[in-house]
């Protein structure tokens, strides 16, 4: 049941010794605020790591044809490879549910119009899966789809910013563009988190520019992701597994760089993963070490003002006070003080990380934010640890017989 009196004697404490509970509540403040500061940054660390995949998918493989620098089985050096559609086949029946989605492209440049507004923009010609592994996200219409692959139509999907920049009246889908002097329909329109280079793209099936570019089955490079259940060491295998396969089907000698170049998003994840695991663990230990301070000095500032109360102690029990409620009026003190300096901390933590966002993303730390559950979750260790450092003092001297604590000096 609530004690008033109980109460009012722990808040006249606290304000007969402002100093005394100034100096605890600020080792408490103190310690909260630098762990809030701590894990604030180190999470402003990863998330700059995480941005840096935001364009493509972090499971992908890009594979280019190049040229041989070494001859091999009669042939010269100096030899060009040539990908076709059968490298894509090659690559989909060898490596089945180890691939997860896989496009070929060809990349060009394209002079876009629709009525009297024109402009240049990169061109891909691809297949259905590249929405995956690009993560374009549909905002109007659809895609280019398996229909479209075999059927060789004439339609494209074009990026938000080049709807806005050549359609100022009208929306796009539906509508017919002119690229490289072509009318194609445009039946989708697609947004991309990669910035606005990637919005200011423009999309044809694979079939269709093999048709009308040449009217051969030549490809520029393959772009694929691995099954997301492997790991890196697995995805960096199955990278070297690609580029040795490749090799023998173009009887290109083993030790070649340059004949063909595989890109595996495995090898900057696997370092990335080596970097996070350093940031948290350093975080950690820096973030507790913190928090076993704040709880040592709480600890001491407990028993000092213990040893400080002895005399009123011994006033309490010659009085007839029992243990139970001198425990309690000093543990109750303690954990009062410890709540609220601790949330003082919490809100100051939060409060310098905001305002100092926008200057650290500058130093290329991301939304240097802290989960709150982590900071509240810290604030209730803290919180613990008040109430035991004044427990075990308060539980020491209620021990104390009456004349020994009013001889203390």
């Amino acid at each position: 049941m609530f004690d008033r009196d109980l109460w009012r004697e722990i808040f006249q404490s606290i304000n007969m010794n402002k100093t005394r509970s100034l100096l605890s509540g600020f080792t408490v403040s103190f310690a909260i605020l630098l762990f809030a500061i701590l894990f604030g940054l180190g999470n402003g660390l990863l998330n700059t790591f995480a941005e840096g995949f935001v364009d493509d998918a972090n499971n992908s493989i890009a594979i280019w044809p190049g040229t041989t620098s070494e001859a091999n089985k009669g042939m010269q050096a100096g030899r060009r490879i040539q990908f076709t559609n059968d490298e894509y086949n090659f690559l989909k029946e060898e490596y089945g549910d180890k691939i997860e989605f896989i496009t070929s492209r060809i990349l060009k440049n394209a002079n876009v119009s629709f009525r009297g507004e024109k402009n240049n923009y990169p061109f891909r010609a691809i297949h259905p899966d590249n929405i995956h592994i690009e993560q374009n996200k549909v905002i109007d219409g659809r895609y280019i789809n398996q229909s479209d692959i075999d059927n060789k139509t004439k339609v494209t999907v074009i990026g938000r910013l080049v709807e806005q920049d050549l359609f100022l009246k009208t929306t796009a889908v539906g509508k017919y563009i002119n690229i490289n002097g072509l009318q194609y329909k445009v039946v989708g329109i697609f947004s991309d988190e990669g910035g606005d280079d990637e919005e200011r793209m423009v999309y044809i099936p694979l079939s269709t520019a093999q048709q009308v570019y040449g009217n051969n089955d030549y490809i520029d490079f393959m772009y694929l992701t691995y099954n997301p259940e492997m790991n890196s060491d697995q995805a960096l295998a199955f990278g070297n597994s690609i580029t040795k396969k490749l090799k023998n089907r173009f009887s290109i000698a083993a030790s070649d760089q340059r004949a063909v170049r595989v890109e595996n998003m495995a090898q900057g994840t696997k370092a990335v993963e080596t970097i996070e695991l350093s940031i948290n663990i350093l975080v950690l230990v820096i973030g507790f070490g913190t928090l076993i301070a704040g709880i040592v000095g709480v600890s001491n500032i407990m028993i000092f003002i213990v040893k400080e109360r002895t005399k009123e102690i011994g006033i309490r029990k010659a009085l007839g006070a029992q243990p139970k409620s001198i425990i309690s009026i000093i543990l109750l003190e303690s954990i009062l003080i410890t709540i609220i300096a601790g949330f003082v901390g919490l809100f100051l933590g939060m409060w310098v990380l905001d305002l100092a966002a926008p200057m650290l993303e500058e130093y290329f730390l991301k939304d240097p934010s802290v989960d709150t559950s982590t900071i509240v979750g810290a604030t209730i260790t803290l919180i613990i640890a008040g109430a035991i450092a004044g427990y075990l003092p308060a539980k020491k001297a209620s021990r104390i017989k009456p004349i020994v604590a009013l001889r203390d000096e």
